[in-house]
């Protein structure tokens, strides 16, 4: 071999080499314009991430129904009404003819126009003072009365300021320093946020026995919705994870994301986080509002047509009553080996070895676990998707962008006993206030299955 073969040679590798390279170029842009092109429609991320100016706006996933917008015919409003019996009433005499100018004072009136104005009080502290008498009795010896239960200091705030705090604390998630300056301004009454800390883990002490019975009943119902999200605890990351249903809300705080609970039963709805399925004893179902954003990417970036056709078989099931379940089979198998031949007819991916591209994988989801898609169709009560987990965790993350991260673990422990608590409340169709104030009478009788 002489010169010019060895150069040729050395010439053919170097082509080769910047052949590879500009293949794995071409992948790598073409991923990183496809990340340009994810938002909240299409994908997991969440709407504040699409940012103001994000173009065009993300459409949502929702079809358009065939009622308009606003109140159907037949529904009950809600407008402010009249009340039978008013608190105050005050009359308006009319003391002269607006005609001939007679005097009609004390004259009779014939009829009254009604018109009633619904205000609050002025906000003032009630204080109440027990006095326990003491008494000698003729041999001596010195008797005190007994106090109520509850009443244990010289001064103390009463249950509904306590219920009031945790309330605006936990449900409306006023911070610390917010809320003194509230009850500053509002009552003229001086409360240090570390009292307002004291009263919130108080509260969370007493209703942890109730949340323990909540998560029982979780861990027993035949479907229940799971999803977690990450927590920022003393500056590191941590995860809160939720299980709910219709009727109740547990959640609690673990270091790590795979921490999940033992002794489930039932069907468990969630995302295909892989670590879910290591459950045993649970059967499975997948959240389909996940594989729809899926779908829409792979239709709108990657343009894939079988995704087209799922999205629509996926909507269509859902909205029909009682389909056939071997039809419903025939078309899911159909589209799945659609797009599997799609895929297998595209070049391969030279980035990495046995790398497969987003909407292969996602087939191989339809195709592995279709009995986990489908579970809505053939087990009674298992949802379409995991939206009640996604709503339950939703306002842990609003928690986190008001206030920032948890200075300690217990916390965060004592905010997922308390709003567990509040959620489960709200479900039971009960008064939040009301339970939270009965909660520290010490007498809640807990939620009813």
């Amino acid at each position: 071999m002489d010169w010019r073969d060895s150069l040729i040679a050395e010439q053919k590798l170097i082509i080769d080499e910047l052949r590879r390279e500009n293949a794995e170029l071409r992948t790598r842009i073409a991923e990183l314009e496809r990340r340009l092109d994810i938002n909240s429609s299409n994908s997991s991320k969440p709407p504040s991430s699409d940012g103001l100016r994000k173009k065009p706006a993300p459409q949502s996933l929702r079809e358009n129904g065939q009622l308009p917008s606003g109140g159907q015919k037949g529904h009950t409003g809600h407008a402010l009404k009249q009340v039978l019996n008013p608190d105050h009433v005050i009359t308006h005499d009319v003391e002269m003819c607006s005609n001939c100018q007679a005097n009609l004072t004390g004259q009779k009136a014939v009829h009254y126009i009604r018109r009633q104005i619904f205000d609050i009080p002025q906000p003032q502290v009630e204080v109440t003072e027990h006095q326990a008498n003491i008494k000698v009795c003729v041999c001596g010896h010195r008797n005190v009365a007994a106090f109520p239960d509850g009443v244990t200091a010289p001064a103390q705030y009463g249950n509904h300021a306590k219920a009031l705090a945790v309330y605006l604390n936990q449900q409306q998630l006023i911070p610390e320093d917010r809320l003194q300056e509230l009850f500053q301004d509002v009552f003229k009454l001086h409360i240090s946020t570390a009292t307002l800390v004291e009263m919130s883990h108080a509260f969370s002490d007493l209703v942890k026995p109730i949340q323990e019975q909540v998560l029982e009943s979780l861990k027993k119902a035949t479907v229940k919705n799971a999803d977690e999200t990450s927590l920022r605890i003393a500056g590191k990351t941590e995860w809160l994870h939720d299980l709910s249903n219709k009727d109740f809300t547990h959640y609690r705080v673990s270091p790590k994301r795979g921490g999940l609970l033992d002794g489930l039963s039932g069907t468990i709805v969630h995302d295909h986080w892989k670590p879910y399925f290591k459950l045993k004893g649970v059967t499975h179902a997948l959240c389909n509002a996940h594989h729809l954003r899926e779908l829409k990417a792979l239709e709108e970036i990657e343009k894939e047509p079988w995704a087209i056709k799922m999205a629509h078989f996926l909507r269509t099931i859902n909205h029909t009553k009682d389909p056939p379940i071997e039809f419903v089979n025939l078309i899911y198998d159909a589209i799945v080996a659609e797009g599997l031949a799609f895929h297998e007819s595209q070049p391969a991916l030279s980035t990495r070895k046995n790398k497969r591209r987003i909407g292969h994988n996602l087939l191989l989801r339809f195709l592995n676990y279709k009995d986990a898609v489908l579970r809505f169709l053939t087990t009674p009560g298992v949802p379409f998707t995991n939206n009640q987990a996604e709503q339950d965790v939703r306002m842990m993350k609003v928690k986190q962008k008001i206030s920032g991260c948890f200075r300690t673990t217990l916390g965060a422990q004592i905010f997922c006993i308390i709003r567990g608590f509040i959620s489960t409340s709200r479900k039971q169709k009960r008064n939040i206030f009301n339970e939270i104030t009965q909660a520290f009478t010490g007498k809640h009788p807990g939620f009813s299955v």
